[in-house]
């Protein structure tokens, strides 16, 4: 239960934050939890995390602002493993070096700074840039369907912030934004239960894209698919083309040889 202290602190932290959004950022706290906060960044421009829908928590101690908080990012990003505590010097994993006058705003702001480096930490994962553009087209999607769970005939308990939920938690804290991700699945014609494109539209149209997907049980086949695809787009134009190339071979053989033949060279 948080104290009077961190309640009147975040109750005005939550009014400015409303007020004075800062880029890339909204957040509110829960309704059953003023400790339990919900943050969405917007992938900023210039990264490979451009227009993505990053979803994740914020979890403050009762004694806040004199102990930071445990940082989350649940929406799958390739820069940290969803889900997962992180260790910054604005989370709980170093509470001496936080600073009272930080508020979430601060946090927030930290943690968008820190998803744009290339530093590594506790809870941080290292992925490509396609990879990671990958993902940022599939953040709607998983956000709004647990990772496709959705479908399922079990999903996990309601509350769950991992895949599995069907995306139950999310709706329960941005309904307005889960409406609008189901408009957007529909629009683009995405598949509730894969994320893929249902018109074969996946991915960037400017060369192969390598996405592997799917349960565990799946990954082997994925992988040598994704070999074979890479393997077919790094072919030659000439490999790709090698009968055609033999026969203009040969046809050109035969041509000098009759042009030889009837210039009378021996």
């Amino acid at each position: 239960m948080a104290s009077k202290a961190a309640s009147k602190r975040l109750t005005r932290e939550y009014k400015t934050i409303s007020e004075n959004p800062p880029p890339y950022i909204v957040a509110h706290p829960s309704e059953s939890n003023i400790l339990e906060w919900h943050y969405i960044i917007t992938g900023p421009e210039d990264t490979p995390y451009h227009g993505g829908q990053y979803w994740g928590t914020l979890v403050f101690p009762a004694n806040y602002p004199f102990a930071p908080p445990a940082i989350r990012m649940h929406t799958p990003s390739g820069r940290f493993q969803p889900s997962t505590r992180l260790c910054l010097s604005i989370s709980d994993f170093h509470p001496k070096s936080f600073n009272p006058a930080w508020e979430v705003s601060t946090i927030l702001i930290g943690l968008l700074s820190f998803m744009t480096s290339d530093e590594m930490t506790t809870g941080s994962v290292s992925t490509t840039q396609s990879e990671r553009k990958y993902l940022a087209s599939r953040t709607r999607w998983w956000n709004s369907t647990g990772g496709g769970s959705q479908a399922k005939s079990n999903p996990a308990a309601k509350g769950n912030v991992k895949a599995g939920d069907g995306g139950a938690k999310f709706r329960a804290e941005w309904p307005d934004v889960d409406a609008e991700n189901w408009e957007w699945i529909k629009k683009h014609k995405v598949d509730p239960v894969s994320g893929n494109r249902l018109d074969g539209e996946n991915g960037s149209s400017c060369g192969p894209q390598l996405g592997i997907s799917g349960s565990s049980g799946h990954q082997a086949q994925a992988v040598v698919d994704a070999v074979v695809q890479q393997r077919e787009a790094g072919r030659s134009w000439i490999f790709r083309n090698k009968l055609l190339v033999a026969g203009a071979a040969i046809f050109m053989y035969v041509l000098v040889a009759r042009l030889v033949r009837g210039g009378g060279i021996a």
